[in-house]
C-alpha cells in the first residue's frame, strides 16, 4: 500500500496526522510505528484496545476519542468503553482512515480531540 497522503490544512501550533501507510503514521515531523496515540500538542506509542489507562490520562482535556481499529472497523472491548464514558471522553470507533482523517477535520475546527490508531 503506497504512502497515503491527508489534505493540508494548517492547525498552528497543533500536531496533525500528515500521513499513514502500512504500519505507521506520519504525525508532524514524526514517524510513528504501530499503535499510537495522538493528541494535539503529542504523539506517542499506545498498547492497543486492553489499553484504557494511556488515553484516560487525557480526562478533562479532551472531549472525544476516536479510537481507528486498522483497515477494517471492530468494536472496542466494552471494559475499555466504559472507562473511558465514565470519565467524561466520549468514545467513536472507525477504521483507522477514517478515524484519521476525522481527527483532522476536528483539529481544525479547534475541538478537544484525541486519536488512538492501529495501523493499517
Amino acid at each position: 500500500m503506497p504512502d497515503v497522503r491527508l489534505t493540508e490544512v494548517t492547525y498552528g501550533l497543533a500536531l496533525a496526522i500528515e500521513s499513514y501507510g502500512p504500519g505507521f503514521f506520519r504525525v508532524g515531523t514524526h514517524v510513528l510505528r504501530g499503535a499510537c496515540l495522538v493528541t494535539p500538542w503529542d504523539a506517542g506509542p499506545w498498547g492497543g484496545m486492553d489499553d484504557a489507562a494511556t488515553p484516560l490520562t487525557l480526562a478533562g482535556r479532551i472531549d472525544v476519542l476516536l479510537v481507528g481499529t486498522g483497515a477494517e472497523i471492530a468494536h472496542a472491548p466494552v471494559a475499555f468503553r466504559d472507562a473511558l464514558e465514565a470519565q467524561g471522553i466520549g468514545v467513536e470507533v472507525m477504521n483507522s482512515p477514517a478515524a484519521a482523517r476525522t481527527y483532522n477535520v476536528l483539529l481544525g475546527e479547534g475541538r478537544r480531540v484525541a486519536a488512538c490508531l492501529i495501523p493499517v
